[in-house]
């Protein structure tokens, strides 16, 4: 047996993200275009005789070390799927980059990290389609964390299709104080579109083509999140760290899923930079990350 194995996981960004109506089963189909952006975690996996789950990083104190976290999930459900005594024996440890609770799959690319690890650490060799199929189960941004690149969700987001992206896109994340639930999140929007015909969710072509041709500033016209009106009414002061973001030369900025980060697009990694020490400076958020998309999926290092 491998004496330790990491793997390196991204985090992701939607640049759309149509919510349908809710369905019998609690979730909503989605129209949900992905993008993995360059802010990783790493997720080690060491034999152990018994299982044991660590974190270290920015927010590593906001990570749950119990059995409701992802990854603790993962390496289960793996040891489950091929007959494995149920409690593992492997100490996970997540070098955590990315924001918790932030609306860009911190927890799923964990999760999506930690099957890898696990898979490869124990020899086991299960399928990539297999490995999919778990990582639907523990949720619906699990897949996406694990084929990375670009890719159109449906259903609530775990069936992809891969998508073309004609060049680097460079983004900031301005990363707020405290997180936001994705279940209430949810619920507000519901709220919030009680009276209305909400339609079925679909890809926008526009932004389809602007990513297949990699124009940034075509892309900026078409940034779509239909959760980012519940997101502003739950967390208001979001809407002063968009406009900063914006006022310093961004071409676009939305909401990063449910939130609360804040994702902006800008023209080249020069803009990028400005863009991350002028919201910095603005305390309308934590912190602001320059980075780039598309980024490679969960990968063994």
């Amino acid at each position: 047996m491998t004496s330790a194995v990491t793997v390196r996981v991204p985090a992701k960004v939607n640049v759309q993200l149509a919510v349908g109506p809710p369905r019998a089963d609690g979730f909503h189909d989605l129209a949900n275009v992905f993008l993995a952006v360059g802010l990783y975690d790493e997720i080690t996996a060491t034999p152990a005789d018994a299982f044991q789950l660590t974190c270290t990083g920015p927010d590593a104190a906001a990570v749950p070390l119990d059995a409701s976290n992802l990854a603790a999930r993962a390496a289960h459900a793996l040891t489950a799927r091929h007959g494995m005594p149920t409690t593992p024996g492997v100490h996970l440890h997540i070098a955590k980059d990315i924001p918790v609770a932030g609306g860009m799959a911190g927890g799923s690319a964990d999760a999506a990290g930690a099957l890898l690890a696990c898979d490869s650490l124990w020899g086991l060799g299960t399928p990539h389609e297999e490995l999919l199929a778990l990582c639907a189960q523990l949720g619906s941004d699990v897949p996406f964390s694990l084929v990375g690149g670009a890719a159109l969700g449906k259903g609530r987001g775990e069936l992809l299709t891969p998508l073309e992206v004609g060049g680097t896109f460079h983004w900031v994340f301005a990363v707020a104080d405290e997180g936001l639930s994705t279940p209430a999140v949810y619920r507000e929007c519901d709220r919030l579109r009680a009276d209305s015909d909400v339609p079925g969710p679909e890809a926008s072509p526009g932004l389809l083509t602007a990513l297949r041709t990699g124009d940034p500033h075509s892309l900026a016209g078409t940034l779509a999140n239909d959760l980012q009106a519940a997101t502003l009414s739950l967390r208001p002061s979001l809407a002063d760290t968009l406009e900063a973001g914006k006022a310093a030369g961004a071409l676009a900025g939305l909401v990063s899923g449910s939130g609360p980060t804040c994702a902006f697009l800008t023209e080249d990694a020069a803009t990028a930079e400005t863009v991350a020490g002028a919201l910095r400076r603005s305390g309308t958020c934590r912190t602001a990350r320059a980075t780039t998309s598309p980024a490679p999926g969960a990968t063994l290092l």
